[in-house]
């Protein structure tokens, strides 16, 4: 714990941390875990003690009285990989892009306490949200001090530096807010276009692992259109990765996810496979619009019926296709750029294991 906030000097030791090939992917994403957790614990600790124990406990850090956890069980770190293996790419080393992953980290959760509470969610990682075991104003104030420190995190380096990432990162929280805002908005609503969810995830998601990878360049020392290609290969994954996290929202396996499976057809929440499904023209659909109608939560066995109907209208399946279009569009921008082979090959995996996760 730090006494004095101003005297904090963020460091990390990086010199086991080495990307890994093909089915190592997983490895690398445990080591990133290693190295950037550290990080973000040394950032919190500086966080009044109030809201150090909230972001603690949202962080699996802490339980719910302020104790310390043996087993955190914390994020999967793609976004921080992502990151550390775009400075790899343009021929950076790690350790230039430990302070810019765990201030991605540090958003993705400012955005996650935030959406709990938006979306009423009450389990998180197989327990309480934030919310729901402090009150939904600590929970606003935890994740308005995330944003905070991830700012801080990037404004710790070299000054010219500094005002590019910073510049990225705050644009990314507007487009982070646009995409939320439209989320909230489309279930107040009877007719949600194909385009406009894509809007919606390209803000809500896509921004945040766009603004990971344009960030691991920068420090990497990446020049204009190794950056730009790198964004454009996380905003990809990015889009990828929310029509699957959709997918498990309606079908995943609770004991996997770690939160509320149905909750988004419950909160009529107009989804990747749910606005495919209602423009599909079917019977299918048809009944399923007459339950989004519904000026209230539905039932479980509503939820249950509107998933048999998604699939039935061919929302399923259609989704699975569009995560896999937005994976090979991600593998295209990455051939762009003259990466190593063994990095190339590394984000390909975490492609692959953004595509097929399973929570």
């Amino acid at each position: 714990m730090t006494a004095n906030p101003e005297e904090q000097v963020w460091h990390t030791d990086t010199a086991d941390l080495a990307p890994k090939s093909g089915d190592g992917v997983l490895a690398f994403l445990a080591e990133c875990r290693a190295t950037v957790v550290p990080v973000l614990r040394e950032a919190v600790d500086t966080l009044p003690p109030p809201v150090r124990r909230v972001a603690g406990y949202h962080f699996g850090w802490l339980d719910e009285h302020g104790r310390p956890v043996a087993d955190d069980n914390g994020g999967k770190m793609i976004r921080p990989a992502l990151t550390l293996l775009s400075a790899r790419a343009v021929g950076g080393g790690v350790e230039d892009a430990v302070p810019a992953a765990a201030s991605v980290e540090l958003v993705h959760n400012f955005s996650l306490l935030h959406d709990d509470i938006i979306d009423g969610d009450r389990t998180r990682r197989h327990r309480l949200t934030a919310w729901a075991a402090f009150g939904v104003p600590a929970a606003v104030l935890a994740g308005d001090a995330l944003w905070a420190l991830a700012l801080r995190l990037l404004t710790d380096g070299d000054g010219a530096t500094s005002a590019q990432t910073v510049r990225t990162m705050t644009l990314t929280l507007c487009r982070l807010i646009d995409g939320q805002s439209a989320d909230t908005d489309f279930p107040l609503r009877h007719r949600v276009s194909i385009s406009e969810v894509e809007d919606m995830a390209a803000g809500k998601t896509a921004a945040v692992m766009g603004c990971a990878s344009a960030l691991g360049a920068l420090a990497g020392g990446g020049d204009l259109a190794q950056v730009s290609a790198l964004q454009r290969m996380g905003e990809n994954l990015g889009m990828a990765f929310q029509v699957v996290d959709d997918l498990l929202g309606i079908w995943g396996d609770p004991g996997s996810v770690g939160k509320p499976v149905g909750s988004d057809l419950t909160n009529r929440k107009k989804s990747f496979p749910v606005v495919a499904a209602l423009a599909s023209g079917t019977d299918a659909a048809a009944e399923l619009a007459s339950l989004y109608r519904f000026e209230r939560p539905l039932t479980d066995a509503e939820a249950a019926r509107a998933a048999d109907l998604v699939e039935a209208a061919g929302g399923r399946a259609w989704a699975l296709r569009e995560a896999e279009r937005y994976a090979q569009a991600a593998r295209h921008a990455l051939a762009e750029i003259d990466a190593a082979p063994d990095v190339t090959a590394d984000l390909s995996a975490l492609t692959a294991l953004i595509t097929g996760r399973d929570h």
